[in-house]
């Protein structure tokens, strides 16, 4: 019986990144890359808000459940991120430092290739 292989999809958002591992691990390489830019991103923007809040907290009043909200979130995409690139480490040998759109384009462009020579 033949291995069914990961297919690209027409869409990958943000809310993808909750999936359990079990669905994670079928994406395509090439949509885990955007899942991880994504996660990345929206990581960064809730480290900024979680230290503007912090800071914000000294000169006026911040209730401590948006301070919680802003760490809880920043540690649950954390924790995302850690599953989807322990996924991109076992397939590829390595975790891209950086995923920019030069990277996309080359492996789109592989895979494309591939297909293009008979699946």
């Amino acid at each position: 019986m033949r291995k069914l292989r990961p297919q690209l999809k027409d869409f990958i958002h943000l809310d993808q990144c909750e999936l359990p591992f079990s669905e994670l691990i079928l994406f395509h390489t090439y949509d885990l890359l955007i899942l991880v830019r994504l996660v990345r991103e929206e990581r960064t923007n809730c480290y900024n808000l979680m230290r503007t809040v912090q800071k914000g907290a000294k000169t006026i009043e911040v209730d401590s459940e948006t301070l919680a909200f802003a760490e809880s979130e920043y540690r649950r995409y954390t924790g995302r991120l850690r599953v989807l690139e322990g996924i991109l480490i076992d397939r590829m040998g390595y975790k891209p430092k950086r995923i920019d759109d030069k990277l996309l384009k080359s492996l789109k462009l592989k895979v494309e290739r591939w297909k293009g020579n008979g699946e």
